[in-house]
């Protein structure tokens, strides 16, 4: 029997913004996720910023490359599987397990018509089942 790795835990939503910058940028130092968050909120400090990177690490949200000065950080899960992940997790605390449940939730008040335009063009595709 093989064991299965544990998942990282969930982040905040402040570690979320996080994620975000570097999912965009790739492996960075503090100073420059910091230099690229400020854009987005200028009120977070480098002193924050590198604290939360140290704390997400300890965590298990992020990597860090200590073979480097200054150290980097990279997210330890591709964007897509970490939201995979969170919508699991939603759907079975917020949906009871149904998927149905959720898209018809956002369907109602959370998609433009241009998107569910969109959405119904994908549907349409034959072999596209998840």
């Amino acid at each position: 029997m093989t064991a299965k790795s544990p998942s990282p835990a969930k982040p905040t939503a402040a570690e979320l913004d996080l994620l975000q910058v570097l999912w965009r940028l790739g492996p960075a130092d503090a100073k420059t996720v910091h230099e690229a968050l400020v854009a987005e909120r200028p009120d977070a400090t480098y002193a924050t910023v590198l604290r939360q990177l140290q704390v997400m690490h300890g965590k298990g949200l992020l990597t860090r490359d200590e073979s480097q000065r200054p150290q980097r950080y990279a997210a330890a899960l591709p964007q897509d599987k970490l939201q995979q992940s969170l919508v699991k997790d939603f759907i079975a605390r917020a949906f009871a397990g149904s998927g149905k449940a959720l898209v018809l939730a956002a369907l109602k008040s959370h998609v433009s018509a241009k998107e569910k335009a969109e959405i119904r063009q994908l549907l349409g595709k034959p072999g596209d089942e998840a």
